[in-house]
This record gives structure tokens, sequence and C-alpha cells, in this order.
């Protein structure tokens, strides 16, 4: 749609114990200059929407499995019918547990490796950046970039693994400073290094790492702030 900064816009899910859409809001309205709207969970339609983002926190209490009850939240059908008509979705960390559990991206987020909760800057390699999150990229550039999880250790079955490989739908992986994808880079145990993948037609997007949490340079880094501004020209993304 048009408005009045000429940039996308965008709306961002509230769920209860939603702890991530204050900074995700602050970053798209006064770091990016675009027009957003807070969706409460029990909100039932979409309206005037380009780029919706489900933000990171511990939705419902992470209660039985990550993600597991929002995805029966009444927001969430206009959400699937939005990404299944090519309407472009971010998740983050915990928006990203609501994809894999509504079964919009494929495999699961379990416990870390460590069995601890990880709060700490990571590097990650960008492997695409034909994707609405990662234009405007370079590919293989490293970003550094927060995460902040207990239950971020990406894991499927070979088959998908293979089909997420053969489809170039590995967006991110876990890499040291200078870009090298190894184990020692990897903080939570994900299968192949992965931080964030997309679907086949690459408008639903989840990755574990925090970018709003690190979009002004007052903070010492601004690298997230790339991914929000790929984001802000989703309104002629071609899928």
């Amino acid at each position: 749609m048009t408005t009045a900064t000429g940039k996308a816009r965008f709306g961002v899910v509230n769920f209860p114990g939603s702890n991530c859409e204050k900074d995700t809001l602050y970053v798209i309205e006064k770091v990016l200059k675009a027009e957003v709207d807070e969706i409460w969970h029990k909100e039932t339609s979409l309206k005037g929407i380009d780029v919706l983002v489900l933000p990171g926190g511990f939705s419902y209490g992470d209660y039985l499995r990550c993600g597991s009850i929002a995805k029966f939240s009444p927001i969430m059908k206009p959400v699937i019918e939005f990404a299944q008509n090519g309407g472009v979705v971010i998740g983050i960390c915990n928006g990203f547990q609501v994809l894999l559990e509504s079964g919009l991206l494929p495999g699961a987020l379990i416990s870390n490796s460590s069995c601890k909760f990880i709060c700490k800057d990571i590097f990650v390699k960008v492997e695409r950046n034909d994707t609405p999150a990662t234009r405007g990229i370079e590919k293989g550039a490293v970003l550094k970039i927060p995460i902040a999880h207990h239950d971020g250790n990406y894991f499927c079955d070979e088959k998908t693994l293979e089909t997420l490989k053969a489809n170039n739908q590995i967006v991110l992986r876990y890499c040291d400073e200078n870009g090298n994808v190894n184990q020692e880079a990897n903080p939570n145990g994900s299968i192949s290094n992965i931080a964030g993948i997309c679907n086949r037609q690459r408008n639903i997007f989840g990755l574990m790492p925090h970018p709003e949490r690190n979009a002004e340079k007052i903070l010492g880094n601004a690298d997230g702030l790339a991914i929000f501004e790929a984001l802000a020209e989703c309104r002629t993304f071609d899928s």
C-alpha cells in the first residue's frame, strides 16, 4: 500500500508474554521512520499491512512448547492467510518459534545444547540476499547481532535439511567474525549452524537473533537495521 513515508507499512503482533514488541515498534517508527501498527493477539484482521512482524518474548509464558499456544491466537488465522497469499512475514526469536509451530516454516527449535539461557552478541553470515529481509545486504556479509534464548537450537530431520539446502532456504548461519561457519561459532547447537530460514517463496522468514536490539549506532552496533531497511521496501517485493 502507499504510505506517507513511501515505505512499507508494518504490523507488529503483541501476544501475552511478548517482551520485544516495544523495541520493534520503536525501531520501525523512530529509527526507520516507517508507519507501523501494534496488533493485539485477539484481532482478526490485518488491514493495510505490507510487512508483519512476530516479535520475540515468551508468548503465553512458553508453556507446553515455545510458540505452541500462540498459534491458536485469533490473530494467527489472518496471519497464516496473509503469509500463504504472499504477504511478507518475519518471526524473530519467539516469533520464529510461532512460525514453526504454525507450520509456516519447517523444523523445530529445541533447548540449547548447553541447556542454558544464552544472551550475547553473535555473528551470522548472510547466505542469500534475495529475500525481503536481506535485499541490499551483500551475500556473505557478516552481521553482529544479539541473541537471547533458551530454546534456539534449530532442528530438523535429514530429509528436511536436504530440502532446505536444495531450495536455498537457509538465509543466515552462525559464524565467527571472519565469516567461518564452524561448530565453535555455533552458540546453541543448531543443525548446520542455522540461524534463520525462509520458505520456498521467500516471503516468510524466521530467525533467532534480535536485529531490533542493535539498530542504532548509539548502541555500539547497528547491523540489525539493514534487515529492517530491506523490509521497508517490501511493497514492491516480487515473490
